[in-house]
């Protein structure tokens, strides 16, 4: 395989990552509708974007995938070919994640980080329990939460070894 047909295959591969509506979101949106739960999708009014946003619970919930958030889980692997490249993508990924996350704890706004690896991988667990999980996590106190495939963590504020990619420190 020529240099140039890596790279035009590399770039078809890259272009065809979705940003919105991706697998594991869409199961999470067709299991909290399913279980009565009404929210808004990507509100350009909400800091960060985050994919569901529950006005009412002042909730937000972002569905990350391991590897663009650097999570640091089975799914995680960092490139071997251009790594200066995504060593410094993969960083300003997390970092920005970390500004969001503490921005919308100060304008008291709750935040649930649902991870990739909750439901894809060797130890995933299914759609339906990470909705449960999600449903549970709303209707507690918790400020902050995420979801992996060891279940639900819970706590008082922004927590970067959990709501964040551990790989990389801010």
């Amino acid at each position: 395989m020529t240099a140039e047909s890596r790279k035009s295959m590399r770039s078809r591969n890259m272009r065809s990552v979705r940003t919105k509506n991706t697998k594991p979101e869409m199961q999470i949106r067709r299991a909290l509708h399913a279980r009565g739960y009404r929210f808004r999708v990507s509100p350009k009014d909400i800091p960060g974007k985050p994919d569901l946003w529950f006005s009412g619970k002042r909730a937000a919930i972002f569905v990350n995938g391991c590897f663009w958030h650097a999570h640091g889980c089975h799914l995680f692997k960092i490139p071997g070919s251009n790594a200066p490249f995504w060593n410094k993508k993969l960083t300003e990924n997390v970092s920005r994640d970390a500004r969001v996350q503490q921005l919308l704890f100060e304008h008291g706004i709750r935040v649930l980080v649902v991870w990739e690896c909750a439901m894809r991988g060797k130890s995933s667990i299914s759609p339906d329990l990470v909705a449960l999980l999600a449903a549970t996590w709303l209707q507690s106190e918790s400020k902050c939460g995420c979801i992996t495939s060891k279940g639900l963590n819970t706590f008082p504020c922004p927590d970067p070894l959990f709501m964040i990619g551990t790989y990389y420190t801010v």
